[in-house]
């Protein structure tokens, strides 16, 4: 673009006259203003009912400052527009600073350029100076002329040539003192190391107080922070000064100090004012800790039995301790909520709301699995080792908590189940009767109608006996469960105390009954008993056989004549 204006323009002047125009300024407008009649603005009134003073700024200096109304027009208002016609002024070629006049009306000194009105000054603005309509005007005027003579100069292609070199040095003198700030930092790191190779540290006697890998940690921190310290001066500095030396960033130059240190000062000055709620909460934390170490204390003498409360089993103490300590630490930050910096503020609420939301919508189940592991820990239907079946899942409790309980099978496979299926699911304890009346392990065989029940309960008892893990007493029981149409069915039921062996247990009483069954003689022909027997050897094993067994041959008998 500056190419292309250079090239309509071989007067440097007006090359640089069109730029100025065509580029946004801070202070001064790129477009000539036009003589408005006065406007109504609602203003901000003062604290005693006067709209609030606006300075009139040129390049981020103060000409001078309004403090009345012209007509309806606020002072705010008033000096928009006497900046964006000084500006105007200052880039405009043709006008001469030289040529500003006052002119007395009736009711105000009017500050013109030609026939452009710059100004008004009213008799209020005199009587808040102190001193003559006429008197103010003329301040006024010297001050716009000196101002757009300044403006002139400021940009002029000498000065803005001028400027440019000089941040063109300022930019070289601060890459340079960042570089040698940088090795500075690197050489003091690296003699640093050097000292602490040595094991240099604090020792008293033979031990060491002080370790060099920790005076090593501190030391690089504190070398990065004055490292970062002096970073931030440089670069504010150099940001101040190649500003300050450009007319359209003349007025960011004061503020860029201002920029930084307005939040620290406004976060210093929170921190003083929070001080006092501060306090409230350290006191709340300091007595909801000491609360709960109480509670805790509590709990841990129930679960070990010092204190015996009635009708709440010692495997609550656990559970209900967790959920006392929420509702305590719920109920702390409802009451430190009010103290917290920022929490009656829109933001914090909306993002309080915000994450509530997410928080209801993302938790649906989570929630349901915390009650339903409330509900079960109450109900108490097994405990931590028992054995278990849950639905179709088989095995031993290895965990429990709000959310899931895992079951251990007997394949040590571990499997997990939301508490909310558990809820769900008919659960069988083998554990719970078992420690107390034993429990009752099971098991058929089906005996063709040709051998005597009573054989067939001895021999089945007889083997529920032998078997090491059943217990003897009470004594093992026969059912006769069915009467079908080739066999008998019988049911074998015992008793043990040791529900975790169950598998182990059944497989040794199944040896067993075959071992009794082949002794007698007896066959377990399941599920059918074939009629066409004849010809057949005996399904009993040979080593039960008697010595002399051959097997049958083929009976037929003729019909009787």
């Amino acid at each position: 673009m500056r190419m292309s204006v250079f090239r309509c323009f071989p007067s440097l002047p007006g090359a640089l006259f069109l730029l100025f125009v065509t580029v946004p300024v801070h202070s001064p407008a790129a477009v000539p203003p036009e003589n408005p009649a006065p406007a109504v603005s609602a203003g901000v009134p003062g604290n005693n009912g006067k709209p609030e003073a606006a300075p009139v700024l040129f390049n981020g200096a103060t000409l001078f400052t309004l403090r009345e109304r012209a007509f309806s027009m606020e002072p705010q208002k008033r000096a928009e527009m006497i900046n964006r016609r000084i500006g105007w002024l200052a880039l405009n070629p043709s006008f001469n600073p030289d040529s500003l006049t006052v002119v007395e009306s009736e009711f105000t000194s009017d500050i013109l350029a030609g026939d452009t009105l710059v100004m008004a000054v009213t008799t209020q603005d005199a009587t808040a100076a102190g001193k003559s309509r006429r008197e103010l005007a003329r301040e006024y005027s010297v001050a716009v002329r000196n101002a757009v003579i300044a403006g002139r100069d400021a940009y002029s292609p000498r000065k803005l040539i001028r400027s440019g070199l000089y941040a063109l040095g300022a930019t070289g003198l601060l890459v340079l003192l960042l570089w040698g700030l940088f090795r500075f930092c690197r050489r003091l790191v690296l003699l640093a190391d050097l000292w602490l190779v040595k094991g240099l540290g604090f020792r008293l006697f033979s031990y060491n107080i002080i370790r060099p890998e920790y005076l090593r940690g501190l030391f690089f921190g504190g070398v990065k922070g004055v490292r970062l310290i002096a970073v931030g001066f440089l670069l504010i500095l150099y940001l101040q000064t190649v500003l300050a030396l450009f007319p359209w960033t003349h007025g960011f130059a004061l503020q860029v100090l201002d920029l930084i240190l307005a939040p620290l000062s406004t976060m210093w000055h929170a921190l003083v004012g929070y001080i006092p709620k501060l306090f409230f909460i350290a006191v709340l934390v300091a007595v909801t800790s000491y609360l709960l170490r109480f509670i805790r204390f509590l709990f841990r003498e129930v679960e070990q039995g010092v204190i015996e409360l009635p009708e709440f089993h010692r495997d609550w103490a656990e559970p209900t301790y967790k959920i006392v300590r929420f509702l305590v630490i719920a109920f702390a930050a409802v009451v430190a909520f009010p103290y917290i910096p920022g929490s009656d503020s829109p933001a914090f609420k909306g993002v309080s709301l915000f994450i509530g939301v997410l928080f209801s919508l993302g938790s649906t189940s989570a929630i349901g699995n915390m009650v339903a592991g409330v509900i079960l820990t109450y109900m108490r239907p097994f405990l931590l080792g028992d054995r278990v079946k849950i639905a179709d899942t088989a095995g031993f409790v290895v965990e429990k908590n709000l959310l899931v309980t895992r079951i251990r099978t007997v394949k040590n496979v571990k499997i997990t189940i939301p508490n909310a299926l558990i809820l769900g699911a008919h659960i069988i304890n083998y554990s719970l009767l078992a420690r107390e009346q034993g429990l009752i392990l099971n098991t058929g065989v089906t005996i063709g109608y040709d051998v005597p029940w009573r054989t067939v309960h001895e021999l089945l008892i007889a083997a529920a006996r032998s078997t090491t893990r059943l217990l003897p007493e009470p004594s093992p029981f026969v059912l006769q469960t069915a009467l079908n149409d080739f066999y008998v069915a019988y049911e074998i039921n015992a008793y043990t105390d040791q529900p975790e062996l169950m598998e182990a247990i059944c497989s040794e009483l199944h040896q067993n009954i075959q071992e009794k069954f082949n002794g007698a003689g007896v066959e377990i022909m399941s599920p059918h008993y074939a009629q066409l027997r004849d010809g057949n050897t005996t399904t009993i094993p040979p080593a039960s056989r008697p010595a002399d067994y051959t097997p049958p041959h083929f009976r037929v008998k003729g019909e009787p004549e």
